[in-house]
């Protein structure tokens, strides 16, 4: 397959390049190899992408919800019946393996449009009877231009995230994706032209951090939702609490994940595979603090390291492949040194902590032991395939450890007692919770953080909220009385 695309850029319907931007190098985490050359935006290129959305929003949102709906619903059917192909492209780009993009990344983004294609039609406001006949209404207006800036782990099903709500609602939307992962969100852009979207409804403008800065501090953006570092959202909070613009900042997450020794333990251990490991740990929302009751700590850690034994770490495009390389030599780097940290301050490494001899960035399922709650490895976001395990007695213990970190993105807890599953997950200070379970994501359902991890909510029919505005008119049948 060719990786390689026209151009940069998709604004107006079209591909279009200034060759005067910096190279953005697209490399296959597999292997190593540069698969495509991009260039980051130019001003003159966000000026274009800037007038294009301003332009075609008027356009549609003059159409009604139902309209916009049946758009996006060809857009998912046409994202669906090129399933593959997507996620080839999503493979090579995140160097996730083919066994998770086929089912959790064009797929899921098709989810979210045939969602909010079906919750376009029924925008609508409120009547409000008022004393003597009198009476207002609301109306659900869109925001404009929004500006959706992309993490490099989910690239499509992220972009289409953002954009569902953001379409059905009437919006325009201007999307950046990560510079590591650029190259999904231009076919998601040709698909909305294909399925009928006005051209500049759906931009993709490619950049690194200042071309993401000088969109949001331009005057036509009015919404700026991002997923990424907390670092990064707090420059893009700043950036757009100056023009009081809407915002929606989903960020980063060390959520815990409480095993009661009355758990079910192959449940529980799964749930710690998939909430440490699945995307090779390169999931935001992943509970990586992982708190074992100590009398079943030992049996806890034997099973999970027999059952890792069975990742099968390859090449991603292999079917057979579970396991695949970190997104990039820098975030691997990046792990590596939170591996030796975590040795240098006495946890024990269980099992993994190596680099594969092999070419890409591949790392191996690591795991810790005697984790404390002051560790590095326990209080900083890792965004790779590291778990600690740290042991816990009494349930009140436990949830003040579990609390006590400045992110609140999600939170899970594996036991059989139901009544203790409520009364945990209630006292979670997390924004998504989960029990005897791990990492769900439906887009019937809010996906948001606390704290640090975030503002504002994705998905479900929260997240229309965030993405118009209501307007309030007051209707008299009454004659209007003044002091004088």
């Amino acid at each position: 397959m060719q990786f390689q695309p026209p151009a940069s850029h998709f604004i107006d319907g079209a591909y279009v390049e200034d060759a005067a931007g910096k190279v953005i190098e697209v490399i296959y985490p597999a292997t190593g190899e540069v698969i495509a050359n991009l260039h980051s935006a130019t001003p003159k290129i966000v000026e274009q992408a800037l007038s294009s959305a301003k332009s075609a929003q008027k356009e549609w949102a003059a159409k009604t919800g139902t309209e916009r709906g049946r758009i996006l619903r060809r857009a998912a059917e046409i994202l669906r019946a090129r399933n593959y192909d997507l996620s080839v492209i999503e493979t090579h780009d995140t160097g996730r393996p083919i066994q998770e993009t086929t089912v959790a990344d064009a797929s899921a983004g098709a989810d979210a449009l045939d969602y909010f294609a079906g919750l376009a039609g029924m925008l609508t406001g409120e009547h409000i009877p008022l004393p003597n006949g009198d009476f207002a209404y609301t109306i659900r207006e869109p925001l404009g231009v929004c500006l959706g800036i992309g993490a490099w782990n989910y690239p499509i099903q992220i972009a289409c995230t953002k954009a569902a709500p953001a379409l059905a609602c009437g919006n325009a939307m201007i999307f950046k994706p990560s510079e590591t992962t650029p190259l999904s969100a231009l076919k998601l852009a040709e698909i909305f032209v294909e399925a009928g979207a006005p051209s500049g409804t759906f931009n993709v403008v490619q950049g690194y951090g200042d071309v993401g800065a000088a969109f949001v501090a331009d005057h036509r953006v009015a919404k700026v939702t991002l997923t990424g570092s907390v670092r990064t959202g707090r420059k893009v909070y700043a950036s757009a609490a100056d023009g009081m613009k809407h915002v929606t900042m989903e960020l980063g997450g060390k959520s815990p994940m409480i095993v009661f020794d009355d758990a079910d333990l192959d449940n529980a251990v799964s749930g710690a595979i998939l909430g440490n490991f699945y995307s090779s740990g390169q999931i935001c929302s992943n509970g990586t603090r992982v708190f074992v009751q100590k009398g079943i700590k030992s049996e806890f850690l034997q099973l999970l390291s027999a059952r890792l034994e069975g990742a099968n770490i390859g090449d991603p495009m292999d079917p057979k492949v579970n396991f695949g390389p970190m997104v990039s030599h820098r975030q691997m780097e990046i792990v590596r040194g939170y591996i030796q940290k975590g040795v240098e301050e006495g946890a024990r490494l269980v099992c993994g902590g190596k680099q594969l001899d092999r070419p890409g960035f591949y790392l191996e399922p690591t795991v810790f032991a005697e984790v404390s709650d002051e560790m590095t490895i326990a209080r900083e976001e890792i965004f790779g395939p590291v778990m600690s395990v740290l042991d816990f007695d009494t349930e009140e213990e436990v949830i003040v450890r579990a609390n006590a970190s400045e992110f609140g993105l999600a939170a899970g807890v594996f036991t059989r007692d139901l009544t203790r599953a409520h009364r945990v997950a209630q006292k979670f200070e997390a924004g998504t919770c989960y029990v005897n379970t791990y990492n769900i994501a439906a887009v019937e359902a809010p996906f948001g953080g606390s704290k640090l991890s975030g503002v504002g909510r994705e998905n479900s029919k929260l997240a229309l909220n965030h993405f118009t505005q209501t307007k309030t008119i007051y209707i008299s049948l009454n004659d209007v009385r003044a002091p004088y």
